[in-house]
């Protein structure tokens, strides 16, 4: 039996070679420098005419020797050591303490032995000096030449590598830098580094939450499948809108499995240099079986799975098809990837390769829708754990002011109303503060600078009482919350609606909701007899909202049950239309019948309730932001579905005229 009380001795790391270290370098170049400082001999030899030498100093009795170096036409002059006072203050040069002493630089045609002759003749014995005639060779003047320029392209690509090595993440674990650019990228999250999410964390999400438990508890308590013959999937894919939490619900698997966990984004696969994408998959796989059974999350994994190419001429990258490639050969390939788990999360699962998402690579898809009323009740629970709220704060009722709302605007709207009230030095956030920032997040910032014409303000005042008179008296479309003409953003005014949670949507529905959107059109019209361009974007929505009734949700009686939405996006790069010039006609007539209709429908209204709707557009003039309740006491109160919530809940209403935008 084997004794685990004794404790482990770390075996000892191999020293040699030593590891490169850019000291060494900084160390050398300080060696080179003591040692030219300690040899230094005091200066260099000073330059003076040859007129001088054999004139004055040689007549003076003051030369020791004469060097005449012939390749290069230069003489050096050593002076007596008893004779270097005079020449201390010379100017020119401080003369060295060793020879040579001076030095001059003569013609190609300078005869050497003959002038020396001329000078030395004279000379007494006392006065006589030393001549020699060599050849010097530059050794290291040659070798600089030399190696200069490889030095500078040396050094210019050792720092390059630098850079290459930072930028790539060099460092971290070897997985950066140039050399090891064909290592995986992936970071290792296991015992020692345990990420600290749990499940506990992720509200919501409860069905996704009950499919990604049961792969943990698989790793966990395998027999309690494999007894029954069961496998585990290979690959779970978690597909839904941006900020509903799907990396955070993959986080939560890392801090909730006993098993390594390797996290990397699709695109770090993606490089500049040809074959790295496919390395590096070889590379994530290689570490993950050396760590099975592990988990291995892929995050934007459309980065590198999109669908191949149909068309070769608009593709030129095969790079990504190569890593894709790759990718689905450690999958399911050839050789076994056993108790590797493949973890995945897209927003754009339409456009990734049915090859990717068959069965045996990813065996399920986990949707992680937005969420619902009560998820978003528990999501507000979360964030609103650290934030000082007052006392009896209502989380259902932001619940229902944010339908449609993923878990990150959740936090984004926490968050802003905790800095609203720390701008109005608030000691809690109350309710006023999260419906600023609802409007902040949703309108845009508000432009108190903004200057409006009198004019131009009654305009605006009738056009959104128009969508709000509208809106309310037909019973189909979306409840009004509330209605303002201060500026946001890039808009005058805005009406703020609370849409029905549905999941599908009738005829009548939609030609209402297109109705209320041209509402503010028909008001100008009835009330100014002329339009404006402030409907601009309202005549966008309904455009697209016409012809998706048309020719995709297959609502129109001419075209009929027809729908020419391409979902999966098979047709690629095509400069053709799936429908004739003749179908084309009828879809765009259809289109424009729809929006007519529509029209006429919010002119009636506006015209069979016009005291009401000016009085609402007066209400809106004097206090520029007015509520349901202002409706309610103007038309009564609405009808349809939907009513319940702008007539129920009254401890969650906000008083008439109570301004949001003070």
């Amino acid at each position: 039996m084997e004794d685990n009380s004794k404790p482990k001795i770390k075996k000892p790391e191999n020293l040699w070679p030593p590891k490169f270290n850019v000291m060494w370098i900084y160390i050398v170049l300080l060696s080179i420098i003591g040692y030219m400082w300690f040899t230094y001999d005091g200066g260099e030899p000073v330059k003076s005419q040859w007129t001088e030498v054999k004139e004055k100093m040689i007549p003076a009795g003051d030369v020791e020797k004469i060097i005449f170096i012939s390749n290069i036409n230069k003489c050096e002059v050593y002076i007596k050591k008893d004779r270097l006072v005079r020449y201390k203050n010379r100017s020119g040069g401080k003369i060295p303490a060793h020879g040579p002493h001076f030095y001059s630089t003569v013609s190609q045609n300078f005869n050497f032995e003959e002038q020396i002759a001329l000078v030395r003749d004279p000379l007494q014995e006392t006065s006589r000096f030393a001549v020699e005639t060599e050849e010097r060779t530059d050794y290291m003047g040659t070798i600089l030449n030399w190696l200069l320029l490889p030095l500078i392209l040396l050094g210019i690509w050792f720092f390059m590598l630098r850079r290459m090595n930072r930028s790539m993440g060099g460092g971290q674990g070897g997985g950066g830098g140039i050399f090891n650019v064909g290592k995986s990228q992936a970071k290792l999250f296991d015992k020692e580094n345990n990420v600290k999410i749990t499940f506990k964390d992720v509200a919501g999400l409860e069905e996704a939450k009950v499919e990604v438990m049961e792969i943990v508890d698989f790793l966990k308590n395998p027999k309690k499948y494999t007894s029954l013959g069961g496998k585990i999937p290979k690959g779970a894919l978690l597909v839904g809108p941006p900020g509903t939490g799907k990396t955070l619900l993959a986080k939560a698997v890392a801090g909730e499995a006993d098993v390594p966990f390797f996290s990397i984004s699709g695109s770090d696969f993606v490089e500049m240099f040809v074959g790295v994408g496919a390395s590096r998959v070889r590379d994530l796989f290689r570490q993950a079986k050396e760590k099975s059974p592990c988990i291995v999350f892929i995050d934007e994994i459309d980065a590198v799975g999109r669908a191949r190419s149909r068309n070769v001429g608009f593709s030129s990258n095969d790079e990504r098809e190569n890593t894709l490639n790759q990718l689905l050969t450690e999958m399911d390939g050839f050789g076994s990837n056993s108790g590797v788990i493949i973890l995945a999360a897209t927003n754009r699962a339409d456009i990734l390769d049915k090859a990717l998402m068959r069965a045996g690579r990813f065996d399920r898809q986990i949707h992680v829708d937005l969420p619902e009323f009560k998820e978003r009740i528990e999501i507000f629970g979360v964030h609103l754990r650290n934030l000082k709220l007052v006392d009896g704060f209502n989380i259902e009722f932001l619940a229902k002011q944010t339908p449609g709302f993923s878990g990150a605007d959740i936090a984004n709207v926490c968050n802003e109303a905790a800095l609203i009230a720390a701008r109005k030095n608030k000691e809690a956030i109350d309710k006023q503060d999260f419906l600023d920032a609802v409007d902040r997040i949703v309108g845009g910032l508000e432009r108190k600078s903004k200057i409006i014409s009198p004019e131009e303000k009654r305009t605006i005042a009738f056009h959104e009482a128009g969508h709000a008179t509208v809106s309310w008296m037909l019973p189909n479309a979306n409840p009004l919350l509330k209605v303002t003409i201060i500026p946001r953003g890039r808009s005058l005014g805005a009406a703020w609606y609370l849409p029905e949670e549905r999941q599908i949507t009738t005829t009548e529905q939609m030609m209402d909701e297109m109705a209320a959107t041209l509402g503010g059109r028909a008001a100008e019209e009835i009330i100014n007899g002329k339009i404006s361009t402030g409907a601009l974007s309202d005549l966008e929505k309904v455009t697209k909202q016409s012809y998706a009734m048309v020719a995709y949700l297959g609502m129109s009686t001419e075209i009929g049950n027809l729908s020419y939405y391409d979902s999966s996006e098979s047709s690629g790069y095509s400069f053709g239309k799936p429908y004739s010039e003749k179908t084309s006609e009828m879809i765009d007539k259809e289109a424009k019948r729809f929006i007519d209709e529509a029209y006429v429908t919010a002119k009636k209204v506006l015209n069979e309730n016009r005291d009401g709707f000016v009085k609402l557009a007066e209400l809106l003039l004097d206090r520029e932001v007015i509520f349901s309740e202002d409706l309610e006491a103007i038309f009564g109160k609405r009808s349809g579905k939907g009513a319940d919530i702008v007539n129920g809940n009254d401890e969650n209403k906000q008083e008439p005229g109570e301004s949001t935008n003070e």
